[in-house]
């Protein structure tokens, strides 16, 4: 963060020093385990503790003061007293890039969309860290928390700053997008994650579409044409838009999509310029996030040969997201469990079945999709029927919450035991263990909460 002095951040959220004035000279943080010198604290109620309880834990850290709630009389440390410490932090947040804006060339991107943020967000992160400073979230760092900790990151030699703006019910996204005021933004898709949190897809394009709403006309918005609910937020904004897709109608376009173990391999369309790009990321979703991340380094004027070969250094969009490891007997592992909505999850299956065709034994390992409320059984079971529609040969399913993926897919499917069920990740392991060759590729794919990503690290032997 720039230097400010506790006075001032006193002013900007609104709070009341209590104690000496200094310099925060380091991070904000909201667990104290992350202080270091010159931090500022932030004490917020959890859901499981309560931050007010770790001020001397702060102090010994290093921290210069803390934003707190209440006074906590026992603690030297110098507080900030404000009636709402998260509210407080989104108000730091803002006030610090309004600064940052008026003293440099700072450039704010904003990415939402219901499956693709984070890998885009990486992506992003590759290509502008060659022009200048950039700062983008860790993980997942995208919610009222999470986001303006990450803005908060930026400093007077920042040039670029990534945030990804996580939907948490309406009003959420534009709370984020008022707060970062994005110069660029990019909606990726309208999908089914947390429909059942939102109460439909209808809900989920109200949210997502705040992020064109907050926008000015002197604001670039980045539109997917491939989705009908993303394009049609061009209605609602009075920003510049820009496409990405596979129609040569977009301003950036895909053609000749390739997906092998080696990696996923396309044709990049900009203007009359074609180039050919090889991703060592699986997936043929992660061809449309690429053309985002594309079309944005256009936008900012970025040499495209570069831009392209950043991309085709990475490794992988992140840590278990459609992560290729090297499995027992000669066999794959695609640990892709992190995140699992029924588009993401469809998605992934439809990368393994290309796979599966390209001579391959294919297994799926499926878990809970987390957050769909009244449409869970509708989707787990689709998704099943979905496994055995693609070919997959053998569908393999973890979890009591899970079970109707199996109960789908045993409808579905032609031959009995196209489908097994295990309640545990140890039972399953061990099954999967049990059917692995030479040459097969095993997909796992959950959300978090099912935490099957352990299961594919198992299966990988990946500590």
């Amino acid at each position: 963060m720039i230097p400010l002095s506790l006075e001032q951040i006193a002013q900007a959220v609104n709070g009341e020093l209590i104690g000496k004035d200094a310099m925060v000279t380091g991070s904000v943080e909201t667990d104290s385990r992350l202080v270091s010198a010159g931090s500022l604290f932030v004490a917020k109620p959890g859901e499981f503790t309560d931050g007010h309880l770790f001020l001397a834990s702060a102090e010994q850290g290093g921290a210069i003061g803390a934003i707190v709630e209440h006074q906590v009389s026992d603690s030297a440390l110098p507080q900030i007293v404000v009636s709402d410490s998260v509210v407080a932090l989104g108000l730091l947040a803002k006030f610090v890039l309004g600064k940052l804006r008026d003293s440099n060339s700072l450039t704010v991107i904003g990415i939402t969309g219901s499956n693709g943020k984070t890998s885009t967000k990486n992506m992003l992160r590759e290509i502008l860290s060659l022009a200048g400073e950039t700062i983008a979230p860790i993980e997942s760092y995208n919610n009222e928390v999470g986001a303006p900790i990450s803005m908060l990151k930026a400093s007077e030699s920042t040039k670029y700053l990534v945030v990804e703006l996580g939907a948490g019910g309406v009003g959420s996204i534009e709370y984020l997008a008022n707060m970062c005021k994005p110069n660029i933004a990019v909606i990726l898709k309208v999908g089914l994650a947390h429909v059942g949190e939102f109460g439909g897809i209808e809900v989920t394009f109200q949210i997502k579409s705040e992020l064109a709403r907050a926008l000015g006309s002197n604001d670039l918005l980045v539109l997917n044409a491939d989705d009908g609910l993303v394009a049609s937020m061009q209605e609602l904004t009075e920003a510049k838009v820009h496409w990405f897709g596979t129609s040569e109608n977009s301003g950036v376009w895909a053609s000749d999509i390739e997906v092998t173990l080696a990696g996923t391999k396309f044709v990049f369309h900009v203007g009359p310029e074609t180039h050919e790009v090889v991703l060592n990321i699986l997936g043929e979703h992660q061809v449309m996030n690429a053309l985002a991340a594309l079309e944005v380094s256009q936008l900012l004027g970025l040499p495209i040969g570069e831009s392209i070969g950043a991309l085709e250094r990475m490794q992988l969009a992140e840590r278990w997201r459609m992560q290729l490891l090297p499995g027992p007997k000669g066999s794959f592992i695609i640990n892709d469990a992190y995140n699992a909505s029924p588009d993401s999850t469809k998605a992934a299956l439809q990368t393994l079945a290309t796979l599966g065709r390209q001579g391959h034994r294919t297994i799926a390992v499926l878990g809970e999709m987390a957050e769909l409320g009244s449409q869970a059984a509708e989707q787990h079971d689709a998704i099943g029927r979905i496994a055995v529609r693609l070919n997959i040969d053998q569908v393999v399913v973890v979890g009591e919450r899970a079970k109707l993926i199996h109960m789908g897919a045993s409808q579905e499917g032609s031959w009995d035991g196209e489908s097994k069920f295990y309640e545990s990740i140890d039972e399953a392991l061990e099954a999967v263990r049990g059917l692995l060759g030479s040459g097969d590729i095993v997909l796992v794919k959950s959300s978090k909460s099912a935490e099957l990503r352990h299961l594919g690290d198992a299966l990988a032997e990946v500590n």
